[in-house]
């Protein structure tokens, strides 16, 4: 019973992590990108990120420890790497998208932020974003009985 109920309250979790991480990555692209788009301003980009920095790296933080104990909990097996197993190809969908996130934030970081660069990073915020949605598709397919 107490497992059962730990499951769920770390699937809530997971689900709120995924709703902080995503909804940041949507209102960026949607509400913030096209202004600063149009203005050529990438402080308004700059000034969006020092906010939600805080916020949005312990959810993506909070998703990949959930991440884990949901993975070991639904796929013990994981490393049989059996395509065939519904947990196993969602887990490996989910892991290619979280190394694309991580590539993407680390080329951000490092590369793009320093130099300014406001068209190159906005490509890297609309990839971002969409990768997000993905992941949140990739959850529901999961628990919903498959849709992948």
């Amino acid at each position: 019973m107490f497992g059962d109920m730990a499951t769920k309250m770390v699937i809530f979790a997971h689900i709120l992590a995924a709703t902080v991480w995503t909804g940041g990555h949507l209102v960026l692209s949607i509400g913030f990108l096209p202004r600063a788009l149009r203005q050529k301003n990438f402080d308004l980009i700059e000034n969006f990120e020092s906010k939600y920095e805080p916020v949005g790296m312990p959810s993506l933080l909070i998703l990949f420890v959930t991440g884990l104990y949901l993975a070991f909990t639904y796929a013990p097996d994981f490393f049989d790497f059996n395509w065939n197993d519904h947990h196993t190809r969602h887990i490996a969908i989910k892991l290619a998208l979280l190394l694309a996130t991580i590539f993407l934030a680390v080329h951000a970081r490092f590369f793009l932020f320093p130099r300014k660069a406001l068209k190159p990073l906005a490509w890297h915020i609309v990839l971002v974003t969409l990768i997000s949605v993905l992941f949140v598709f990739v959850g529901f397919s999961a628990r919903s009985g498959g849709l992948l």
